[in-house]
């Protein structure tokens, strides 16, 4: 396991940090992030691959880093349909998945079973807002630009198509990360081919002169996927973003 720690420094000193913050700009940052959400399932509660039980036959949602009653904002890229309700409790589940939701709220969002996308931002109280009104639906045209690392681009559907088949076409990359140099990328690059990910495809992607992604991918379906995200996870490498190409 010494590699692990080896890729870590590696990492630390080679990366371009998405989340610094100067002694100028100390303001809070209320979370967002855009990932596959978890279908909350009783049997994975007793199995204990998740930590907390929710109600499904409610409208609930469950966190990994927001505390219960944060309010979050969870939207279906693919029809723009909108929630922002209260986290019900914070949880722990596979980190592959952003969010742990309810049927009631994949029903009501149309999310894809098979292929569970959705954006999620955090959004902060204020004394404006309605209790009342702490659930609402809402249709986005704009989706709000993100750091480059957390970056995910989506192609726009129209209503009169097969959404599901469209979907189903979609390949998806996991971002390793990103590096001021070329030479940083294709190094980690090395690494990871020949003591880690021997079987998967790892490439390095050119963003502009001065930044460039360690990718693996494209993968075809959500399985593998999963395998290659639970590798990576494995040795290391937490809170990997997740690209739709």
């Amino acid at each position: 396991m010494k590699f692990k720690y080896i890729i870590i420094l590696f990492i630390l000193t080679s990366c371009i940090g998405g989340n610094t913050q100067t002694n100028k700009s100390l303001s809070y940052v209320p979370y967002s992030s855009k990932g596959f959400a978890m279908l909350y399932d009783d049997n994975d509660y007793k199995k204990k691959i998740i930590s907390k039980r929710l109600d499904p036959e409610t409208k609930q949602v469950a966190h990994n880093i927001m505390k219960g009653k944060s309010l979050v904002q969870i939207t279906n890229p693919v029809n723009k349909k909108s929630i922002i309700i209260e986290v019900s409790k914070r949880a722990q589940y596979p980190t592959f998945y952003t969010i742990l939701l309810t049927k009631k709220i994949f029903d009501d969002l149309e999310i894809d079973e098979e292929y569970p996308f959705v954006e999620i931002e955090q959004k902060v109280k204020n004394r404006s807002f309605v209790a009342k009104k702490a659930e609402t639906f809402s249709e986005e045209k704009n989706v709000s630009d993100k750091a480059p690392i957390s970056e995910i681009k989506i192609d726009n559907i129209s209503k009169d198509k097969d959404v599901h088949k469209q979907i189903k076409k979609k390949k998806f990359n996991i971002i390793i990360g990103e590096f001021y140099s070329k030479d940083s990328a294709l190094s980690l690059k090395s690494i990871l081919e020949k003591d880690y990910v021997k079987n998967d495809t790892l490439s390095v992607k050119k963003l502009n002169d001065n930044k460039y992604q360690l990718i693996s991918g494209p993968h075809k379906s959500i399985n593998t996927l999963k395998k290659a995200y639970f590798k990576l996870n494995k040795y290391g490498f937490d809170n990997l973003d997740i690209e739709k190409k």
